[in-house]
């Protein structure tokens, strides 16, 4: 999720197979449902677009069972999220992600192409951010008051992970003092994934679920 962040929701809102579909070959029809989730569905469309987005952002993406998994984890983050009444992210903060997005490539230029061999239009990209951002602000919120992160956690991090890193690169580590805060925030995220992690294994086992995407396959 992306990095990609930990849970990455592409849903349809209105999720539906076209009404014509029984009467037009399998090579016409231009949508499918791969999963029933309690009332809702979600379509192979929003499988081929989370899969776009991975690609963009970490030059590679998952397996489509392993994508579909990811839907209904961000389904069931995005019901929760929902009822808390999690704000929509600001224009401000989608245009800031999208930056630092854009940012992570050596040219504009070389974002622009593997965007569009992604097959992702800026408006999918646009709105593909929006739903990170909603999820993780919820994620956020939801559990980082539980995570506890003491000294000690963060001088281990240090000595075990951000040390041996430099050193591998060559470079000169910075001191503890100017890491803690990274390291911190880091362990924090570490906390808030793992607890997230055990919740959706919880919340999964309560769902009615029927996937069919290796019968939708073409």
């Amino acid at each position: 999720m992306p990095a990609a962040a930990p849970f990455r929701r592409m849903l349809a809102a209105a999720a539906l197979c076209l009404l014509t579909g029984a009467f037009l070959p399998a090579q016409q029809l231009v949508d499918r449902i791969v999963a029933r989730i309690e009332n809702d569905v979600i379509l192979l469309s929003d499988v081929r677009l989370l899969s776009g987005y991975q690609l963009l952002v970490d030059g590679k993406s998952e397996n489509d069972a392993e994508i579909l998994d990811r839907l209904i984890d961000q389904w069931i983050v995005q019901n929760e999220a929902n009822v808390a009444h999690t704000p929509q992210p600001s224009d401000a903060d989608i245009d800031r992600s999208l930056e630092r997005l854009v940012q992570g490539f050596s040219s504009k230029e070389d974002y622009q192409a593997r965007r569009r061999l992604a097959g992702l239009s800026e408006a999918d990209l646009r709105r593909i951010t929006a739903e990170q951002l909603f999820l993780n602000d919820y994620l956020d919120a939801r559990f980082r008051p539980t995570v506890q992160v003491d000294e000690k956690a963060i001088e281990d991090f240090y000595k075990n992970s951000l040390l041996p890193r430099a050193q591998a690169r060559g470079t000169a580590p910075p001191t503890l003092q100017a890491a803690h805060d990274y390291i911190q925030e880091a362990l924090v995220q570490i906390g808030i994934n793992q607890q997230a992690d055990r919740w959706l294994k919880e919340s999964h086992a309560r769902l009615r679920v029927t996937k069919m995407l290796e019968e939708n396959q073409p």
